[in-house]
């Protein structure tokens, strides 16, 4: 653990407004005695494990670029009842967050565009949670896959042509069981090509991320499907995130290409990696309508796609379902909360499983996405370009974190063939 404001000081433009950049993760822990807020910085320019005295919280908080330093000053000694803030401490710990890249200014946004940029010259994504959520020898991990899709009964044989599947993205260790009964389902799947949707949890802007690299993993590289990846660009245009770094550390894709690589043939299938970034804000109403006016075009290509008779293609997408208590903004722990977020759960589900887009949507509406369904966009993208397939809701299951009294749900739904006729919801 290393706590901030002990290391080098560096020369900086006081007379600027400081803003703290909007893009890191601050969590509060308690280590030892000290309380103290974690920094989790997605760009890796923070090092891992740096943390901030919960004291300087309320320093933090008022960076949000109106404010210069006397104003801030004037905050600090409010707030302290009158005790004197100098000038000169403030801005001694300005230049230390600035020396950390915590403040969003030119030197932030110079380091940023060069790791931006490296990352968008490489042409293979590596794994960035082997070693950590999975195991990152081949044998170890195969026998782990196994594990998880023993426990759990196999699918009849009868059972339809898998056209999609929705399974978790939540730490494996976590979510075994439910990927078990959502993997079950792949193991008679051949598809030559494998559309992967996750969630852009770090996406600052577009409705999608693509990239054309392609996945390494423990157990092997597949290969990127540039093809059809190009056509989505083109197809996107400017609702297309203008680089691929959302990818760089995300799991919600990796996970489900572990267990593909493990089920489907080596070497059998390409994939399409596509993240999914937050409807909320994106859209200039939180409507399906202004969903569909902003994204018809990409949604087209991505139906016809997946309609494509010549070419066999699955369609994967690893999402989340609520997540509730302090940890994600909410002033009462998820028990609290747990009855409501699970009946909004399940009326999405019931929406998905039976292809109701408009029913989705309204569902969402109604409670103003306070339950954080961080896989909505995704969930409403499948709706849209899904050929028209019978879906079945396999499980359900909520984990809690008791540490911060919060919880998060996830589920399995398939999709198959039906008896007959073919169709998207796309209209």
């Amino acid at each position: 653990m290393q706590v901030l404001f002990g290391g080098l000081i560096v020369k900086m433009n006081a007379d600027n407004n400081p803003r703290l950049r909007t893009d890191l993760e601050l969590f509060p822990i308690r280590h030892g005695n000290e309380q103290l807020i974690v920094i989790r910085d997605h760009l890796g320019l923070v090092q891992d494990g740096k943390a901030l005295p919960l004291a300087f919280y309320s320093l933090i908080s008022k960076l949000d670029g109106t404010k210069g330093i006397r104003d801030i000053q004037a905050d600090l000694m409010r707030e302290s009842g009158g005790v004197l803030v100098g000038t000169d401490e403030i801005g001694h710990l300005l230049e230390q967050l600035d020396e950390s890249f915590l403040l969003d200014n030119e030197r932030f946004q110079r380091a940023r565009e060069k790791v931006i940029g490296q990352f968008a010259s490489e042409k293979v994504r590596p794994c960035s949670h082997c070693g950590r959520s999975y195991p990152d020898q081949p044998g170890a991990l195969k026998n782990r896959l196994d594990e998880i899709l023993k426990t759990q009964s196999m699918v009849p044989k009868s059972a339809g042509r898998v056209k999609a599947l929705i399974a978790p993205h939540i730490d494996i260790a976590v979510g075994y069981r439910v990927y078990g009964n959502a993997y079950q389902w792949l193991r008679n799947a051949s598809p030559s090509r494998v559309i992967v949707m996750g969630v852009g949890h770090k996406m600052m802007e577009g409705l999608f991320c693509l990239t054309e690299k392609d996945f390494q993993t423990p157990l092997g590289r597949v290969k990127n499907d540039r093809g059809t990846v190009g056509k989505l660009m083109e197809a996107g245009n400017s609702i297309i995130s203008d680089n691929d770094f959302a990818h760089k550390a995300e799991h919600s894709v990796e996970f489900q290409i572990i267990f593909l690589q493990h089920l489907l043939a080596r070497d059998s299938f390409t994939i399409v990696p596509i993240l999914c970034g937050p409807a909320n804000g994106t859209l200039s109403q939180y409507a399906r309508d202004s969903y569909l006016k902003t994204a018809t075009p990409f949604l087209q290509v991505l139906a016809d796609i997946l309609g494509d008779g010549d070419e066999e293609t699955l369609l994967v997408t690893g999402v989340d379902l609520s997540h509730i208590g302090p940890k994600f903004g909410h002033n009462k722990p998820a028990l609290y909360i747990e009855k409501l977020s699970e009946r909004h759960d399940h009326r999405l589900l019931e929406a998905v499983s039976k292809g109701d887009a408009k029913g989705f949507w309204e569902e969402s509406a109604s409670v103003d996405d306070q339950f954080n369904v961080c896989g909505f966009s995704a969930m409403a993208c499948l709706l849209e370009v899904l050929p028209y397939s019978e879906g079945q809701i396999i499980d359900y299951q909520i984990w809690h974190e008791e540490a911060t009294r919060s919880a998060v749900s996830f589920a399995a739904v398939v999709f198959t063939s039906p008896a007959e006729g073919e169709g998207s919801n796309l209209s």
